[in-house]
């Protein structure tokens, strides 16, 4: 089976921040991988900005050595890097100054997509989004595409949107979160609403509870000064698990349309039951006693009294007909036993079993793995092979995308290459609009609020675990068990 690429419009997309870490990581190795796959038309151009004194060979140069250190595509021919290279240029650009605005003006194309990425922190949104209307680069199908995070609470999150508002119509807006690009998050709405099989099944009366697992064996490295700013809260739940959530509770939509999409998500969010204080755990990571090289999260932050959370775990109700009754448990952390993400959709028991006790009790789980290894899994129950009676065990029907694909798995585009992609076609599905990312923080910030003013102090919790253990008591009491992280 051989993936079809369909070039997208000629473009030019303008990288500003466009030498700096998130541009080498993640950005410009998507830009080639979409280049080596044929997917760029003759005439593309990316355009790097930023603050550093350069001059078109030496950004190639550059990027030719972000390549090599952050991937250079999985099949890509001799002489493709070179190609690709010479779709680059550079413009050294003063985001609150005039530096540069009138000749990165003066290299934009007159007729083609012009799309803006601001790789760049949010107090410089305002200023890039002004300039770009001042020296006339921004026009009725120019883009913007802005990274996390939108705001730190509801108040920040409404400037932010009326500032780009003020410059951009939300059409051009692309505010974007890459766990919406990951190839199993939008087969999670193929499976939905693609097979008659789950959609029935797909309720409060068949589902007996949802998890929604984001862990991490990293601890928040250089990160420190912002994270401690932030915590998990801010930075995973709001964000990355709030969408996982509304894709795995929302209605069905009237069809595949970015309005009709995100439509649906804003309704999850706004039927959130306020959420209080003992359905809620956070944790801080100790350090490991035998690896100097892992210090705690205290030590790491540089913060002795911090009360930020690395670790939380969450139990939430969605009061609407759909979900009335069936409980959505979150947690997300750093330093523990093993990197996954997933979610598991765990059915209810059948009304009876006609196999008498000692059958033991069986459960059909839908598990949705995000990373490693992304694919599906379904437990089905069969009998045991053999003989002595009907004896029941739970098996695996098992989608890994690498076995399933074969070869073509390794050519799945990763998140950064399609959203990229979608935003050179004008496609916002799989973008945050600018109520959603409000409606979101409506019911975050009283949470918040709600363990600062009490003084609420994270649970330590040793590295390489499961997390805190009143973590492990948040599903105990409701006769449930987190799944296991494996390491």
């Amino acid at each position: 089976m051989v993936s079809r690429v369909i070039p997208v419009d000629e473009f030019d997309l303008v990288i500003f921040g466009g030498t700096g870490d998130l541009a080498r990581r993640k950005i410009l190795p998507a830009l080639f991988r979409r280049f080596c796959a044929g997917q760029m038309e003759p005439g593309a151009r990316i355009i790097g900005a930023a603050r550093s004194e350069m001059d078109d060979d030496g950004y190639r140069n550059f990027v030719r050595e972000a390549l090599r250190e952050f991937g250079t595509g999985r099949s890509c021919e001799e002489g493709t890097l070179d190609g690709f290279c010479e779709t680059l240029s550079y413009v050294t650009v003063d985001a609150r100054g005039t530096q540069g605005w009138k000749e990165l003006a003066a290299k934009m194309k007159i007729g083609v997509v012009r799309a803006f990425y601001f790789s760049v922190g949010p107090s410089l949104f305002g200023d890039l989004a002004e300039r770009l209307h001042q020296y006339g680069m921004a026009d009725a199908d120019s883009r913007i595409v802005v990274e996390k995070p939108f705001g730190r609470d509801l108040a920040t999150a409404r400037a932010l949107n009326h500032t780009l508002a003020l410059h951009f119509d939300e059409g051009q807006i692309y505010r974007i979160d890459h766990y919406l690009g990951k190839e199993t998050v939008q087969n999670l709405m193929a499976v939905r609403f693609g097979n008659m099989l789950f959609e029935p099944l797909w309720n409060a009366q068949y589902v007996d509870h949802i998890q929604i697992t984001v862990a991490e064996t990293v601890g928040v490295g250089g990160r420190g000064e912002y994270y401690d700013r932030s915590g998990a809260m801010r930075d995973m739940i709001q964000n990355h698990l709030m969408q996982l959530l509304c894709l795995i509770a929302m209605e069905p939509p009237a069809k595949f349309d970015p309005d009709a999409v995100r439509d649906e998500k804003l309704k999850v969010i706004r039927a959130l039951d306020p959420v209080p204080p003992e359905d809620i755990v956070r944790g801080q990571y100790l350090a490991e006693p035998d690896d100097p090289e892992k210090p705690g999260y205290l030590e790491h932050v540089d913060n002795p009294r911090s009360k930020t959370e690395s670790f939380i775990a969450m139990r939430l109700a969605i009061s609407n007909w759909r979900w009335k009754g069936t409980p959505f448990y979150l947690r997300t952390g750093k330093r523990l036993r093993g990197r996954t993400s997933e979610i598991a959709v765990v059915f209810k028991d059948t009304p009876h079993s006609i196999f008498g006790p000692e059958a033991g009790r069986h459960r059909n789980i839908l598990t949705i793995r995000l990373q490693p290894n992304e694919g599906m899994e379904l437990g089905v129950t069969i009998k045991e092979p053999g003989p002595g009676g009907m004896r029941l065990i739970d098996v695996p029907l098992d989608m890994s995308f690498a076995e399933a694909l074969g070869p073509d798995a390794e050519e799945v585009p990763d998140a950064y290459e399609r959203l990229i992609m979608d935003v050179v076609r004008g496609n916002q599905t799989l973008f945050m609009r600018g109520d959603e990312v409000e409606a979101a923080w409506a019911w975050t910030d009283p949470l918040i609020d709600g363990w600062e003013a009490r003084g609420d102090a994270p649970e330590p919790y040793e590295s390489g675990s499961s997390g805190p253990e009143d973590a492990l008591m948040l599903m105990h009491r409701d006769g449930r068990r987190w799944r296991e992280i494996r390491a």
